[in-house]
Parts: structure tokens; sequence; C-alpha cells
């Protein structure tokens, strides 16, 4: 049986930190704008297009940005602001339809098959999407139509800023096969050194592979791999995502021991312990059962450590405990130093309203 043929929008804010400081402040209005703060442990979370002209991009170090652009303005990250204009556009994209699946505070797929406003195209509602955010914002936003997710994707990308691309069902097979092999989803650059090694640079030589070489090179992602390449994508919009972990973490100022971190990881149990609660009061039927540990040394190596409890601590302070004593589980050398560390809490499960009070100690939480 045939999937039904769907019409997915994937709109992608343009520069979206970057832009809101902009339009709030007009003297940053055509200068390279850097939203990050400065120092050595520092990365940029945002780079207006001024700035990208010169190589600035998200996620690098914010020292090597000011190298690429010394006349670079840098802005402090402020995202009680940033959350509260991506409140608005989702506003905006439930006036079309229920199936909204955020990806981050700047992006979201919308399966707009069937919508609230009966607009006679996803092309439409797209225009009408990028309008509304124009017009209530202040802000631009691009978009990809397609018929599935990836694609949709894909295509936000392929008019920025500012801009719409649609990829109707029957120009899809043109339009994958010359695109380079890097631009298909999960392609990173180990799997690209290794199709580069064949000699597959394209969706189009990648397709020539066939299905059982994909699989005996890559597993089941070769078989993912094959899908992509001929346009198939059936995973659908998924409006309500399941938590599947809540988390703290810092970069120190300055590289730290491990037998230093413990005042750290104490404060970010705090941190992920409020934010399961909340959790908990939005979903009371989803619980956690993991304690994770994640660590990154100067050298950027990221290490995690888990353990999972029968019965999860039931304060911050207990938290805070198996964090610490996870510490114990990191075998590296006592000379080795610490940039980052982080706290979280997974492996979230169902269980049932009567189980709950009695393995989780819902009323030591304290949720109301």
């Amino acid at each position: 049986m045939s999937t039904p043929l769907r019409k997915i929008v994937h709109v992608d804010m343009d520069a979206f930190y970057a832009s809101v400081e902009q339009r709030d402040d007009p003297s940053l209005r055509g200068q390279p704008v850097v939203v990050a703060w400065r120092g050595a442990r520092s990365v940029v979370c945002a780079a207006s297009y001024e700035a990208r002209k010169f190589g600035v991009r998200s996620a690098m170090p914010a020292l090597r940005a000011e190298r690429l652009c010394p006349q670079a303005v840098f802005v402090p990250p402020d995202f009680t602001r940033y959350k509260a204009v991506s409140r608005q556009v989702r506003e905006i994209f439930a006036r079309h339809t229920d199936l909204i699946e955020p990806l981050s505070l700047d992006e979201a797929y919308l399966d707009v098959t069937e919508t609230r406003t009966g607009m006679p195209s996803a092309t439409a509602t797209a225009e009408a999407i990028r309008t509304a955010i124009r017009e209530e914002t202040g802000l631009t936003a691009s978009a990809g139509v397609a018929p599935n997710k990836f694609l949709a994707k894909i295509a936000s990308d392929w008019r920025k800023p500012d801009g719409q691309f649609v990829l109707r069902p029957r120009d899809v097979e043109a339009f994958l096969v010359p695109l380079p092999v890097g631009r298909l989803p999960g392609v990173g650059k180990v799997t690209e050194k290794k199709l580069d090694a064949l000699g597959i640079a394209t969706v189009g030589d990648l397709r020539g592979l066939g299905p059982e070489r994909l699989e005996a090179m890559f597993g089941r992602w070769g078989t993912r791999l094959h899908e992509l390449s001929l346009g198939i994508d059936h995973n659908p919009v998924q409006p309500e995502r399941p938590t599947m972990q809540v988390s703290s973490e810092d970069t120190f100022p300055e590289d730290l021991p491990l037998d230093a971190l413990e005042p750290h990881i104490r404060r970010l149990s705090e941190k992920t312990w409020a934010g399961y609660c909340r959790e908990r009061t939005r979903d009371p039927h989803r619980v956690a059962r993991t304690v994770v540990l994640k660590l990154k040394t100067a050298d950027f190596r990221t290490l995690t450590r888990s353990l999972t409890l029968p019965v999860l601590p039931d304060n911050a302070q207990a938290l805070a405990d198996v964090a610490c004593e996870l510490r114990g589980r990191v075998d590296l050398p006592d000379s080795v130093l610490y940039r980052l560390v982080g706290v979280g809490l997974s492996g979230f499960t169902e269980v049932d309203a009567a189980a709950q009070s009695d393995l989780f100690g819902l009323d030591a939480m304290q949720l109301s």
C-alpha cells in the first residue's frame, strides 16, 4: 500500500538570534553581528549575514570569529527575548496547522496536507506564514515546501535569506541527482570521506551503488542512505516529541582537575532537578531512570558516564550524590584537565499512576 502524499513545509528563521538583535538595536543593522560572549571559552551562538561573509559560523570559537572578522560587533545572547519571539512564530504556525514539530527556537516542520485556513496549496500556506512573520515580528524566514521532511529541510536552505523554494514530487529526481552527498541528512565528514574514496560525489552516484552494497558498508544506515538517494522519507511530522533527556552543563573559565568538579556538579544537579520537576508537571506519567555525567577534557574529548537505578533519587542533593560518584568511573590520569561538566537525567519511561508514588517518591519532589 502506497504512503499518502504529504505536503511538508520547513520554516527556518534567518540568522535568528542576530536578526533579533539587529531588529531591537537599529545601530546594529548592516553591521557584522556575532551573538556570543567574548572570551577564550566562548563559542558563537549566531552570526548575521554580514558576519557570515567573513566566514563566521555558529558553534565556532569566538576567538576565531574575532580573527576572521575583527570589526565584528559582539553581542551577548539574550535567550529570554529569543524564546519570546519563537513563541510568536509558533502562534503563527498554529493558525494553519496542528501538526508542528519544532526542531529548535528558530526552525520547525509543518504538515500542511490539510490546513485550518483552507488555502489552495502548501506554497500559498508557506507564503502566508512568511508574510505574517515579517509583519508581526519584523524578522524574515525562509521556507522549503516538499513531499517529505528531509526534502523540505534541504529546500528551505535553497534561497536563503528571506526566500522560498518549492520542490514538487515530479521534480524530486532531477533535483537530487546532481546534489552533493554531503547535503543528505546524516552524511557527515566521515561518511563523505568513505564515499569519496569510492568515487561517490553526488546523490546520483550514491544511488548507483544500490541498497545491498550500501547496507554491507554502513549496516542499517546504508538502507536509509539508499532511501534518501531516491527521495524517500516516511517519517511523519511529530507535534509532541517526548523528552529524552533533561540536562544542564557549564564550561569553566579555566580548565579544572576531576577532583575540583564537585561544587559544579552539585550546582548543575539543582538546575537539572528543577528542569526535571517542570517536565514531570507537564507529563507526570513519564519518569527518568538514568543519571548521566558528561565531561569534556581540555583537548575537547567528550566522556559520559551513566547509572540506571531501580529507584530514582528523590531530590537534587541525592541526584548530585550519584553524579559525583560517577566521577569514580572516569579512568583517565589525574593530570587530565576538564573544560566542561554536565549533569543529566535520561531513560524516560511511562509508568502507571499507581506505581509512581511508591517507586519514585513523588511527594518528595514537590511538583506542585
